[in-house]
């Protein structure tokens, strides 16, 4: 990748729509991830195999680290969270499939991972405190802060998509100047590398999601009335 990140190349017209390849990456990671689910998940048993067993501690990792930023049970936020880390993850890691760039390294496909976070802290805010209450949260602490609080609402989710086009956009670029410069061998090493920072920018970004959805989520407890005596 040594062209604009910006820029989008495309794969057949669907129509009077022009659908790029990094639409095609994407739905095709979307089906290995579904198939992969289905293929696992069909025939569980008490004693699990080594793929159930694989599964099954991915899902452990998970839910732990639900529920040390959520107290409760993690199974309300699990296949939201999970979701965006496998996929991110999957993504990430598809620059190492000659001929395919990463969906994550252009700006759409973060900004759509984005605002489903900003979307989905929206719903769990409301579930949880009800619309009203959801919106005198951002009134906290005082009336004066509604215009900060209302700014950070987009400031994070802007910086959450930021972060994740401009670290995985950047190990791709890099790569790939050096491939060309360098020849097969020499990138192995900075592959490598890459493969460790894809993994550690999804876990970030599933971590930042779940920090956000928690803000939203533990804002009603200030308003928790204290039980009769």
């Amino acid at each position: 990748m040594t062209d604009s990140p910006l820029d989008l190349t495309y794969a057949f017209n669907l129509g009077p729509f022009a659908i790029s390849w990094v639409v095609v990456v994407t739905w095709g990671i979307l089906l290995l991830l579904g198939l992969g689910s289905f293929a696992m998940t069909r025939r569980l048993a008490l004693r699990p195999g080594k793929g159930q067993a694989v599964l099954e501690l991915v899902v452990g990792a998970i839910d732990d680290q639900i529920r040390a930023t959520i107290p409760g049970d993690p199974a309300r936020f699990r296949t939201l969270i999970g979701t965006l880390f496998l996929f991110i993850l999957t993504a990430n890691w598809s620059s190492l499939v000659p001929g395919i760039e990463p969906p994550t390294a252009h700006l759409e496909t973060d900004a759509a991972l984005a605002l489903i976070v900003f979307a989905a802290t929206l719903g769990y805010g409301i579930r949880a405190q009800g619309v009203l209450g959801y919106l005198k949260s951002f009134t906290r602490p005082s009336w004066v802060m509604i215009p900060l609080n209302l700014v950070e609402q987009i400031t994070r989710t802007f910086s959450l998509m930021i972060r994740l086009f401009g670290n995985v956009m950047s190990g791709v670029f890099v790569i790939g100047i050096i491939l060309s410069l360098a020849g097969l061998l020499v990138p192995i090493p900075l592959m490598a590398l890459d493969l460790l920072t894809g993994a550690v920018q999804a876990y970030i970004f599933a971590i930042l999601a779940l920090v956000f959805i928690a803000s939203a989520v533990e804002d009603s407890a200030p308003q928790e009335k204290d039980p009769p005596s």
